[in-house]
């Protein structure tokens, strides 16, 4: 991509709440590693949105929300999530502006639940037992034209790593709104649940997965390593499916690929439109 020197300001907004965890190191990682292909002028700074009750003004391009731990339902009302949805209320209230430049958005895992329940999309619900793994993903009809998904196969494997998740897609709200749900679960026909949305375009700017497309082999290998990642997998998948996560892990065509494709593909809608202007 030929780009001129403009800065380029992204705010990285932190809703793991002081939680040790690999996403964080996955998205500054992403973004270098952006920055400097494209050798851009890229900034980054992180706000502490859950423990210190921050975050950003408007004066930033791009803005990506972290996954983050606990109940997406129990912060309702909560002082720093009035704060983040004023900030995204702004932010909309901006892309439908006659501002020459919009501001994006990609939402992952806790912020995608949260932004799910803003809009009313589906029904957030606690699962049987914790889903974590390497696992398949499998994009809608709608998402065959959906340019993040660009280099993707239509099952892709993602990091999984959640207790909760949004089910039962409402869908006289999504044609209300306007957005799309891309990427569910994988069918499982021997486990007659409901399926999970997994990415969600809320608009031309703004995109969210339940997924982790930050993580990278190395933070997700040390984690299926640690007993109690190991035990939950084996309870939920089984010992063949835990060992062929950590051969998945070696596979460039799983989650290296994903971790390459899907927020540098959302980085370019963003920094494309900046140069148009």
């Amino acid at each position: 991509m030929e780009t001129d020197k403009r800065a380029i300001k992204v705010a990285v907004l932190d809703l793991y709440d002081g939680v040790e965890n690999e996403g964080m190191r996955g998205i500054r990682e992403i973004l270098e590693r952006y920055g400097k292909k494209n050798d851009l002028d890229l900034t980054c700074e992180v706000f502490d949105v859950r423990r210190k009750v921050v975050v950003p003004g408007l004066d930033f391009d791009i803005y990506i929300s972290s996954g983050g731990p606990g109940d997406p339902l129990e912060s309702e009302g909560s002082e720093w999530e009035k704060k983040y949805f004023k900030l995204i209320d702004d932010l909309e209230a901006h892309n439908a502006s006659d501002a020459p430049q919009k501001k994006y958005g990609f939402f992952i895992c806790h912020s995608f639940q949260l932004m799910c329940r803003k809009y009313a999309l589906g029904v957030i619900n606690m699962r049987k037992s914790p889903s974590f793994g390497v696992l398949p993903v499998h994009e809608t009809n709608a998402a065959a034209n959906e340019p993040i998904f660009d280099g993707l196969s239509d099952t892709f494997y993602a990091v999984d790593s959640r207790l909760w998740q949004v089910i039962h897609p409402n869908e006289k709200r999504f044609m209300d709104l306007d957005m799309q749900l891309l990427a569910i679960e994988k069918e499982r026909p021997h486990i007659d649940l409901p399926r999970a949305m997994m990415a969600v375009r809320y608009s031309d700017y703004f995109f969210g997965t339940q997924f982790h497309p930050e993580a990278d082999p190395v933070g997700i290998r040390t984690l299926l390593l640690k007993e109690d990642k190991k035990k939950e997998v084996v309870n939920e998948h089984g010992l063949d499916k835990y060992n062929e996560m950590l051969e998945h892990l070696e596979d460039p065509d799983k989650i290296t690929l994903t971790q390459n494709t899907i927020i540098p593909n959302f980085l370019d809608q963003a920094v494309l439109s900046m140069q148009e202007i």
